[in-house]
């Protein structure tokens, strides 16, 4: 049953870096087109925006797929000098206090995204809604939390963590 589960989790922090790799090529696209527009023409409007609406899908959605493949710093100088045990124990308990960091910067970030939304505030110039966003970067704090639970069961069971297929 378990393994059904980190089936899927593998599945959502897949599908999120797909959406955080096209909202990318959109950021690269859009930089190009208002440098190009800019000398030519007139600048992309609302281009700054677009941007950091487009940075927070990418940055968010991409936390879950980054941890599948351990691209985040790990410091383990101290926990090679322990033995086998207190190995499993502490990547477990450091696990486990990166697990709640997450799901609580998810819990807030979603706050947020409710308090904006009862604002019901827009981005200057383009008029954009800002809370689909920020509930954009809480779905990748859970999927960030998602995987390290995962790890953390794996770990405990004895077994290397969670990789994709």
């Amino acid at each position: 049953m378990i393994d059904l589960f980190e089936k899927t989790a593998i599945w959502i922090c897949r599908t999120l870096a797909v959406i955080a790799g096209a909202a990318l090529t959109m950021m690269i696209l859009l930089a190009c087109a208002n440098m190009v527009l800019r000398a030519v023409y007139v600048p992309v409007k609302g281009t700054f925006e677009l941007m950091g609406f487009l940075g927070a899908v990418t940055a968010g959605f991409s936390l879950g797929f980054s941890q599948l493949h351990r691209s985040h710093i790990a410091v383990g100088l101290l926990f090679r000098h322990f033995s086998g045990p207190v190995q499993v124990l502490l990547d477990a308990l450091s696990g486990a206090v990166s697990c709640v960091f997450f799901v609580f910067c998810a819990n807030e970030t979603y706050k947020w995204g409710m308090f904006l939304y009862d604002l019901d505030e827009v981005s200057e110039t383009l008029g954009i809604h800002f809370y689909p966003f920020v509930f954009a970067v809480a779905l990748g704090c859970l999927s960030m939390a998602l995987v390290i639970m995962f790890d953390i069961l794996r770990t405990l069971r004895g077994k290397e963590p969670l990789k994709p297929a």
